[in-house]
């Protein structure tokens, strides 16, 4: 089996790779097509992944159409080259576009509903959209529901354990409290319309937390000189293994929210649009996250400034994890499951 793999963000990357070296060891073939975001192509070059660049994320509506037809272009030229059977990645446009020219198979692994105009561009140009159970929308007959949460494809005990090692690089002495706090860039296109934190609020939130933790600052955008001291300071590649060890997780991913839940540390976000997803619902519902709006940042900062101060809160979320079947399943071995089976039903 030939396979086309888009990745346009560094999630896309834990997402995928898993089922990559899975696949490898079945003798599947993979060619890999990214757009430059954040830090997904120094991922790449850490994990020894083939892959070639088609493009690269842009802030405006205007300027991702005209990156759009780049996209399209270059995914045509190596699909002619490589002559994949199928093509997988969360919602592209492009891959869609191309699959159907081509009459190959299409599969869309997707977690975000509030990207509605892509979704009304992409699903009918797919074959299957697999999204978790919690996922909100029905896209009819093509959906199919997976029971499991995408982030665990990369942080299941069976691809994920923690190595205290990273504390070392760190600078983080035993017992010392510290906080992981992610900024986005809010270019995305789930982003379009919605607002993020002010440097006045992040910088206070910062002060505050820092009574209680030393503060690591992660970020997609560029960081105010005054907030520089604050930037961590590890390869990629080592950001799970951080969140593991954090004593809480404050920010604008959802993502870094749900890694944080899944690793059984206490989660904040602050968004004006995730806290609607049903992955944060979800979370939400089992005690393991707070989500609140970008105008309840004093709501969601005292939130915590209460957990900092439970001293036993780790093990009491640790205790909250094990009781639950979030982190249980092996979605990745679910996902190699379900392109072997369709490929097999498609064959006879």
């Amino acid at each position: 089996m030939k396979i086309m793999v888009g990745m346009h963000h560094p999630k896309h990357f834990w997402m995928f790779k898993n089922l990559i070296l899975a696949g490898q060891k079945k003798g599947w073939e993979f060619i890999i097509l990214v757009s430059k975001k954040d830090v997904l192509e120094e991922l790449l070059q850490t994990s020894g992944l083939k892959y070639y660049i088609i493009g690269k994320n842009q802030p405006t509506m205007f300027k991702k159409i005209i990156e759009l037809l780049k996209y399209t272009y270059y995914t045509y030229k190596y699909s002619k080259e490589f002559n994949p059977d199928v093509y997988i990645s969360q919602a592209l446009l492009h891959f869609g576009l191309i699959s159907t020219i081509r009459r190959s198979f299409y599969f869309i692994f997707e977690d975000t509903e509030y990207v509605p105009i892509l979704h009304k561009l992409t699903i009918p140009l797919c074959t299957n959209v697999i999204t978790p159970k919690c996922f909100k929308k029905n896209f009819g007959r093509k959906h199919i529901y997976l029971n499991g949460l995408f982030e665990v494809s990369y942080l299941h005990p069976n691809y994920f354990s923690p190595n205290p090692e990273v504390l070392k690089k760190l600078g983080v002495g035993k017992g010392e409290k510290f906080v992981i706090m992610r900024f986005v860039s809010w270019n995305a296109s789930h982003d379009i319309g919605q607002k993020g934190l002010t440097l006045e609020i992040k910088i206070n939130a910062i002060k505050e937390i820092s009574k209680y933790a030393k503060v690591f600052i992660t970020s997609e955008s560029t960081i105010p000189i005054e907030l520089e001291r604050y930037r961590i300071n590890i390869p990629s590649e080592m950001i799970h293994g951080v969140l593991y060890y954090a004593n809480l997780y404050y920010g604008e991913s959802p993502t870094m929210t749900t890694e944080s839940a899944i690793l059984g540390t206490p989660a904040i976000c602050i968004s004006s649009w995730a806290y609607d997803l049903g992955n944060i619902i979800e979370l939400k519902n089992l005690g393991l996250i707070q989500c609140f709006k970008t105008d309840d940042e004093d709501i969601a900062l005292q939130k915590a400034l209460d957990w900092l101060m439970n001293k036993n809160i780790k093990q009491e979320w640790q205790r909250r994890l094990n009781k639950m079947d979030v982190k249980k399943i092996d979605v990745t071995a679910r996902m190699v499951k379900f392109l072997e089976e369709f490929f097999q039903d498609s064959e006879q």
